[in-house]
């Protein structure tokens, strides 16, 4: 029986979803769980994957089409049933945003006629590679027909070669997608760019606006619009109706983290993980607090899910890190860093950011000593983490230098009032001073 895939809902107010990129072309075989398009939803960009081993066909929806919730994109045909070897038809675009109608049907072109417009035929990956390295895939000459990722980067070093050789400079630089987009659309050679990010690459911050002049004038006033992306947009609407709707109330802790220290560099001496402070708080704050607003109650979660702040270039996410509780910590290190870095790559998945009951945010890193973060709903809570620092505190009586960090307890008053959020705070307080207390 054909499987539909449908434009996926993954939250309540989600009305619609943005289809960025078909990973996988009509006719191509898939495997089920094998990620075939990506999404943009309210919150963040995700990998949908095929629900069914087999053939994609019926693609109704073209990147950059908006499409409601539960409407099919296209559709998965099992290995000899009826539709999986047709002709694999044109993409037909979805509704009309403004007016709902949807356009006529394009003439489907089979497969020999698709071969004599000269369309090239190319992997979902070499094509990336290639828009992210300019390279025209016309170009690329391939013995089995079908461009591939290492005849791309072959063409690339070729050209790279053939460019030293002329006396020029050309390098592979390494850069996100958006940066090498904006570089592009600003007429600026990303190779002569200095890149922040890990390895030298090319962040969206690190990419000027073209056209800026040299100096002001102080008689003159430059005003520059700067676009943003559907996941800023998104995260600015949500905080501004948290902000409006929930009754925010602080509460600040200084703790001593001498033995959080201890108990980090035992930890990775033992288990040879790369674990690090935010991994410790998320064990501890797992075993300390499941409560959420939802339709005017308080609602205790099945699961303890915590949900991670990470920075990214389109703005900020929250993968969820599930059933924190029962991880060890190199198990939950190791979740850790996985759901992190697919963030920071666009590539989460729909359970990556569904299901979170409490929010970590940590700006210790960045040498930030305390701030107040904006609860993240329908959660009741989130945790403002800053940075560990040499202070001067009372130990037995007398002053002494001690590691400490500064924790804010965000709280949302409909579901935690003064006293709820005081005794979770202490209680985490407790456990970050004493560790062990946690085993016992």
């Amino acid at each position: 029986m054909p499987t539909n895939i449908i434009m996926p809902a993954l939250e309540l107010a989600q009305e619609t979803g943005k289809v960025l990129r078909w990973l996988k072309s009509p006719g191509d075989t898939v495997q089920k769980g094998e990620p075939i398009v990506e999404i943009e939803t309210d919150k963040v960009t995700v990998e949908i994957e095929a629900p069914a081993a087999g053939v994609l066909r019926d693609v109704s929806a073209q990147a950059g089409d908006v499409v409601p919730v539960g409407r099919p994109i296209a559709t998965v045909f099992a290995a000899g049933e009826a539709g999986a070897g047709a002709s694999p038809p044109a993409v037909m675009p979805a509704a009309s945003a403004a007016t709902g109608a949807v356009p006529t049907p394009p003439v489907v072109i089979n497969a020999a006629a698709r071969e004599s417009t000269g369309t090239v035929k190319a992997s979902p990956l070499a094509r990336k590679i290639a828009e992210q390295h300019g390279v025209d895939l016309a170009r690329v000459k391939t013995a089995s027909g079908r461009i591939e990722k290492a005849d791309v980067l072959a063409y690339v070093e070729s050209r790279h070669g053939a460019s030293a050789g002329n006396g020029t400079e050309a390098r592979l630089v390494a850069a996100s997608p958006k940066a090498r987009r904006l570089a592009a659309e600003r007429g600026l050679d990303i190779s002569a760019l200095h890149g922040s990010g890990p390895g030298g690459a090319v962040l969206v911050a690190d990419v000027p606006t073209a056209g800026r002049p040299a100096a002001a004038t102080p008689s003159a006033t430059r005003v520059e619009a700067v676009g943003v992306g559907t996941v800023w947009r998104i995260m600015a609407e949500r905080m501004t109706t948290s902000w409006t709707t929930a009754p925010h109330f602080y509460l600040v802790r200084e703790v001593n983290v001498s033995r959080l220290v201890s108990w980090l560099d035992k930890a990775r001496k033992q288990t040879g993980a790369h674990i690090t402070y935010s991994d410790l708080l998320v064990k501890l704050v797992a075993a300390r607090v499941n409560a959420s607003w939802k339709d005017g109650t308080i609602a205790q979660n099945a699961d303890i899910n915590i949900g991670l702040a990470v920075a990214i270039d389109d703005g900020l996410v929250v993968p969820v890190i599930h059933r924190a509780d029962t991880l060890r910590l190199a198990e939950l290190a190791a979740r850790r860093e996985d759901v992190v870095s697919r963030a920071q790559a666009g590539k989460l998945r729909p359970a990556d950011i569904q299901g979170g009951g409490f929010t970590i945010s940590n700006l210790g890193m960045y040498g930030v000593d305390a701030f107040n973060a904006i609860v993240n709903p329908p959660q009741a809570a989130i945790l403002a983490v800053g940075r560990i620092a040499d202070r001067v505190v009372a130990l037995n009586g007398q002053p002494a230098v001690q590691p400490t960090m500064m924790l804010t307890l965000s709280c949302d008053h409909r579901a935690l009032d003064g006293a709820r959020g005081a005794q979770f705070l202490g209680a985490l307080a407790e456990l970050i001073e004493e560790p062990l207390a946690l085993i016992v």
